[in-house]
């Protein structure tokens, strides 16, 4: 188990202390979990209030005490209620704020409103953003955390060689791979921004369930369990000739990896095999571009473009009517992270420290989902490099 370095948290915190001076922000403060873990090196329930100058003060309710062990920062105090905050401000001299930010994207209206009446003549802005870009370059630390967890996820991918066989249930194969996960330290959870963004593991799921869409904003989504978490694995049998999907996340230290890989107990219908050909080229494509540093629309349409070329209009990531936007995303501490690959992004450029998912796939209703997905970063060097390291060959058991 790691604990994220004080030089680690110091270098976060004077970057966002930089883009708030470009914003004019007197103060950033800080409660969702993922942002906490990323600034603070810790998820104690609290409030981290970043000044525009000077020490953020990480303010935690409970457990302070266990707050001072995991986390680097130098100024952690108990505090009990959020009405504390303006006189322990007070306390360590930083003045009462006029333009903070918020992470407005995911914080209760109820936390919301109580900041207000905290600070009833403050104006308050959207962090977001700032926090996003922040995040946006991973450090040596970071890409460490994720190699770990691709090797986590490569493991993953060999037990599925080993133990998938006829009959048993996508929902079988999928404990039997979160089983090996959870003991190579897997925290059990994938940490999305966007609201209602629940997973864990990832998706496992075969045949026709492949091709099914689901309310994720993923290109594949599932039956699931139940109608109440519906995606994923369910209780359909594996059987022969059809696509076997494992669409896993590894997780190590806090951070993710993305990868799918495609199996099947005998070959697959021309149609299918064609289909993971041809997202390989997709990916082909996206590994020669993105060190040119296009704008992530960019990268979008010149992949979308092949994509409908090699004759995949209606079928490219997610079935008619069904598919999204995007064919990459960030990963880091969530799975949902700057660079968006996706449509309408056409000023922000690839830029080194960037680590993101390329998921190209195509869906076929009714008879199954095929594609293929790595983690990469772009090096400082401007050269991309690959995390994610299991083959990408089409797996016939």
């Amino acid at each position: 188990m790691r604990i994220t370095p004080t030089t680690e948290l110091e270098y976060r915190c004077r970057s966002l202390q930089d883009r708030m001076a470009e914003a004019g922000l007197d103060a950033v403060i800080i409660a969702q979990n993922a942002d906490l873990f990323y600034f603070a090196g810790t998820i104690q329930t609290g409030n981290l209030y970043i000044p525009a100058q000077g020490q953020p003060l990480y303010m935690v309710r409970r457990d302070a005490a266990r707050a001072r062990m995991e986390s680097g920062l130098k100024e952690v105090v108990p505090f009990s209620s959020p009405r504390d905050i303006p006189k322990i401000l007070a306390e360590y001299g930083y003045p009462a704020p006029v333009r903070i930010g918020l992470e407005l994207d995911v914080l209760p209206v109820n936390f919301f409103e109580r900041y207000r009446k905290i600070f009833p003549d403050a104006v308050f802005v959207d962090a977001t953003p700032l926090i996003r870009l922040v995040r946006m370059k991973k450090s040596k630390y970071e890409i460490h955390c994720m190699m770990d967890a691709a090797n986590q996820v490569d493991k993953v991918y060999r037990r599925a060689c080993e133990v998938i066989r006829e009959g048993m249930t996508d929902i079988e194969l999928a404990a039997e791979l979160e089983y090996v996960a959870r003991r190579e330290g897997h925290l059990g959870l994938i940490r999305m921004r966007v609201f209602n963004g629940e997973m864990l593991f990832g998706h496992t799921f075969s045949g026709t369930d492949s091709a099914v869409p689901a309310y994720t904003d993923t290109p594949l989504g599932g039956i699931g369990p139940s109608p109440s978490f519906g995606q994923g694995a369910s209780y359909k049998p594996i059987g022969r000739n059809e696509p076997i999907v494992i669409d896993f996340a590894g997780s190590y230290d806090g951070y993710l990896v993305d990868q799918t890989r495609i199996f099947s107990l005998g070959p697959l219908s021309d149609r299918l095999r064609r289909g993971y050909d041809d997202m390989l080229k997709v990916q082909q494509l996206m590994v020669e571009l993105a060190p040119q540093r296009p704008t992530w629309g960019a990268l979008y349409n010149a992949c979308l473009e092949l994509a409908v070329k090699l004759g995949y209009a209606d079928s490219f990531m997610g079935a008619k009517a069904s598919q999204v936007s995007f064919i990459g995303h960030g990963v880091g501490v969530e799975i949902d992270e700057y660079p968006f690959i996706a449509r309408g992004f056409d000023e922000m450029v690839m830029e080194p420290g960037m680590a993101f998912a390329f998921e190209p796939k195509v869906v076929f209703p009714g008879e199954g989902a095929v594609g293929i997905e790595n983690t990469f970063y772009l090096a400082d060097d401007g050269s991309l490099k690959r995390l994610t390291h299991s083959p990408d060959e089409l797996v016939i058991l």
